[in-house]
């Protein structure tokens, strides 16, 4: 009897800590949003899985002159390559560029696709929502290019024509909350271009940063409206949550401020295209 008691007893404690195992791990389910889980996928972009690898993955731009394109001999060239560039040195790592155009920069860094996005990204309060940026390393503001022969000089002459901006840009953010202005979207900077010289629209707005240089090679075109709106940063960008990079890039672009390298990069890609119009000072910060 006392047996059989002893072996109900063994078999009811072991029934109690089957239960128990199982109303733990079966409401119990990993957090994808907690700090851990979040520290986990950032990790697969961050500095050591990059250093593991041996390569850092960086999204450009490659029909944006003088920032990223493909010159004619097939090399990728431009201010922010020669950022990128300098990244992967300091790293010591190979780099693998990723072209981009402005509507897809976010998708490309949240599909894992780019490890770091230097493609002329302006900061602003939505593009901060959903990406991390480091320290600003270029101002900018948004400007205005026409025709000489029909230049558009003010936002009020803009009113009830056609305006041509790029998809996802600070140009189309501004002007979509200015009213009586009618915008047509293109999704890269040469669509855009080829539609201003095509006559498709009164002026086409964008960073004023290129609309100098694009202009100089272009002289049938003048910047009518040279800043409109407030003015803004150009900074690196990481996938949200990307501690690891985040904090190694916002040291680099201390460090590279403080050598002068900013200056460098515009006296070598910037300054044949601004011409002597634009000085450092007027782009790079310091």
């Amino acid at each position: 009897m006392k047996k059989k008691n002893i072996f109900n007893i063994i078999m009811g404690i072991v029934a109690l800590i089957v239960v128990v195992s199982a109303a733990y791990f079966g409401f119990t389910q990993p957090n994808l949003n907690s700090g851990t889980a979040g520290s986990r996928w950032s990790n697969e972009n961050g500095v050591s899985e990059i250093k593991r690898r041996g390569y850092i993955r960086v999204a450009v731009f490659g029909d944006l002159p003088p920032y990223g394109w493909v010159n004619d001999q097939g090399k990728r060239v431009g201010y922010d390559v020669y950022l990128a560039r300098r990244i992967a040195k300091d790293l010591n790592v190979k780099i693998r560029f990723i072209q981009v155009n402005a509507n897809n920069r976010v998708d490309t860094l949240n599909s894992n696709k780019a490890d770091i996005v230097l493609a002329n990204f302006t900061v602003t309060p939505e593009r901060k929502d959903v990406v991390d940026f480091a320290k600003p390393y270029m101002k900018v503001s948004v400007g205005v290019i026409s025709p000489k022969n029909a230049p558009i000089n003010s936002a009020q002459e803009l009113k009830g024509k056609k305006l041509i901006v790029t998809k996802g840009t600070t140009a189309e953010n501004y002007f979509a909350k200015q009213s009586g202005v009618n915008l047509l979207k293109f999704d890269s900077k040469t669509q855009q271009f080829n539609a201003l010289k095509n006559g498709r629209g009164a002026a086409l707005a964008d960073d004023n940063s290129y609309l100098y240089a694009w202009v100089k090679k272009n002289p049938k075109y003048v910047v009518g409206i040279k800043s409109i709106g407030p003015h803004q940063y150009v900074a690196p960008a990481v996938k949200k949550g990307n501690r690891s990079l985040l904090k190694w890039t916002n040291h680099e672009i201390t460090k590279l401020t403080k050598e002068g390298f900013f200056v460098q990069d515009y006296q070598k890609e910037l300054a044949p295209y601004f011409g002597k119009d634009i000085k450092p000072t007027d782009i790079v910060l310091r």
